[in-house]
């Protein structure tokens, strides 16, 4: 098994998503069970069939065995390694492997969170994380975790670079663009540059409209082999290639604060895909801040590095620019329920199967999703592309 013969030999079958922004009146299992019988229901299949689960939580270590109670599946691969907000990127790759070895035949990756609605006290769940997840380094003195993290990545990219306020506003800018074609977003009040520049301050120099939404949300998909996707209702989205790296837990810990493990992830992705950010047609990044889209576009190729800011300038990235990117309004507008990976993948199979409505990129043929986890800690990267790509 090579990740030349992995490159197209497992397809996304279907897609789902349940209690997005606000789902007041449900816990975090109930919006993931919907968003999983949705999921398997647009793949054609019945929960019976699916025989491999994915997935991850920020609260607890043994998410997965919940999971499946609730599903009422007994899965003969299971995998719930989290690495924070890129999990369901990184998914991917173990989803395949499995598959490819007979081990299973419909992996069912999925997330839920009640974030915004939870009667959960926020400060027992900060205590508990830093318990489970100490960062030596950074704990002691209680930074604004983890604006404070991104924060100074982009503090230390606007002095190496000249990367500007003004630069980093463009990317709320689109993603609220791009939201406003999206009946699913949270956040589709028009802004404006000013508006965006004039916000209140939260970690210097990022502004609240520089940090990602607080919402609810639930989202799935599933995972079969390519000649199984085929058979299925929809128009099946394959990929090819998936790579995660990870040089750091602690941002401190950075050997440079502009330079991700994305570069290695995206390199990696690429190469199994045999394409080039050049042949890409829509993008879709984890920007729980305005510096990720900056840093993502540089470090997967899309720009060189410190060339981010002037990059997304003048629209760019809007609706109409030269490369469309987080063109559901991303976690900045669209949704963002903790973990926000698993929303990016759904939105690039609603891309390439045609299926996005107003903000439908026309002729989309490859996609890039890239997640992030952590303080710029996990990176992973998958290409995917249609029937067409093969």
């Amino acid at each position: 098994m090579t990740l030349e013969s992995l490159r197209g030999a497992v397809a996304i079958a279907g897609v789902g998503q349940a209690g997005l922004g606000d789902a007041t009146g449900f816990t975090e299992m109930e919006i993931l069970v919907q968003a999983a019988h949705r999921a398997v229901a647009d793949a054609g299949l019945t929960m019976q069939e699916i025989d491999g689960i994915c997935t991850a939580s920020v609260a607890a270590t043994m998410w997965v065995m919940p999971v499946i109670e609730h599903l009422g599946i007994r899965p003969t691969f299971i995998d719930s390694t989290m690495l924070g907000g890129s999990s369901f990127v990184a998914h991917i790759m173990p989803a395949i492997q499995a598959l490819a070895s007979g081990q299973c035949n419909a992996v069912l990756v999925c997330y839920g969170s009640t974030q915004r609605t939870s009667t959960v006290n926020r400060a027992e769940v900060g205590r508990m994380r830093k318990h489970m997840d100490p960062q030596p380094y950074e704990a002691p003195y209680d930074p604004l975790s983890p604006i404070s993290s991104y924060a100074l990545a982009a503090a230390r990219h606007m002095h190496q670079y000249g990367t500007t306020r003004e630069q980093l506003a463009e990317v709320a800018l689109a993603a609220n663009q791009w939201a406003q074609r999206n009946p699913e977003a949270l956040a589709r009040e028009p802004l404006t540059l000013d508006k965006i520049l004039g916000a209140r301050m939260v970690s210097d120099p990022l502004t609240v409209r520089d940090c990602c939404l607080v919402s609810d949300g639930a989202g799935a998909y599933v995972l079969v082999r390519a000649d199984r996707a085929r058979d299925l209702p929809q128009k099946p989205v394959y990929v090819l290639g998936n790579a995660t790296a990870v040089w750091n837990r602690q941002i401190s810990s950075m050997d440079d604060l502009t330079i991700t493990a994305a570069q290695a992830s995206g390199r990696r992705a690429f190469v199994m895909a045999g394409v080039t950010p050049a042949d890409i047609d829509v993008v879709e990044v984890y920007d729980a801040f305005t510096i990720n889209t900056i840093l993502f576009l540089e470090d997967l190729g899309f720009c060189n590095k410190g060339e981010g800011g002037a990059f997304v300038s003048g629209g760019a990235i809007a609706p109409g620019g030269r490369l469309p990117v987080n063109t559901n309004g991303g976690g900045l507008s669209c949704i963002h329920p903790g973990m926000y990976g698993i929303f990016i993948m759904i939105e690039a199979v609603r891309q390439l199967r045609g299926a996005a409505g107003d903000r439908q990129i026309g002729d989309a043929q490859l996609a890039v999703v890239h997640g992030n986890g952590g303080t710029l800690s996990s990176q992973s990267t998958a290409v995917l592309g249609s029937a067409a790509t093969l």
